[in-house]
């Protein structure tokens, strides 16, 4: 049934499975498939044009769609990627870096380098020097893998 179908289209088959593609797109956006779904386009208009050349086996076909996914996605991804665009809030996600700074009273006391703070209404773990509980601390550094301060006396 399948052989038929795909005999019957010809060179609309590569259509079809680019405004598949896009279709699925536009129901889950992620901007992969839009890529490919162009390059499955441009396949099927080149079908379109020179569907009787001996050498445009669907070998050749696949080959080419398959390139032309890797080239449209990468295009795709140059021209869609400005991630690198400053932003007016650079530590949003870096909750541990907006600490850095801040003056705060130990929670707990620092003994062997460990001890804690409440910033906010969260205890944070700090390391530094050994103090006692009720010290004024001031917030030097966070570590970007945990959510670890490091403090300094006042």
């Amino acid at each position: 049934m399948i052989d038929r179908i795909v005999s019957e289209l010809g060179p609309w088959n590569w259509m079809v499975l680019g405004f598949v593609l896009l279709v699925v797109e536009v129901i889950a956006p992620g901007f992969f498939m839009l890529w490919i779904g162009i390059a499955a386009l441009i396949v099927g208009a080149v079908s379109l044009l020179i569907w009787d050349v001996a050498i445009w086996t669907w070998q050749v076909q696949v080959l080419l769609f398959l390139v032309l996914s890797l080239v449209s996605a990468f295009v795709g991804k140059k021209l869609m990627g400005g991630h690198d665009q400053p932003t007016d809030q650079p530590l949003l996600n870096r909750r541990g870096a907006q600490m850095v700074g801040r003056m705060a009273t130990l929670a707990e006391p620092i003994r062997d380098g460990r001890g804690r703070i409440k910033l906010g209404d969260t205890l944070w773990r700090v390391s530094g020097p050994d103090l006692p509980a009720g010290t004024q601390v001031r917030v030097t550094s966070a570590a970007d893998t945990d959510l670890e301060l490091t403090v300094e006396r006042v």
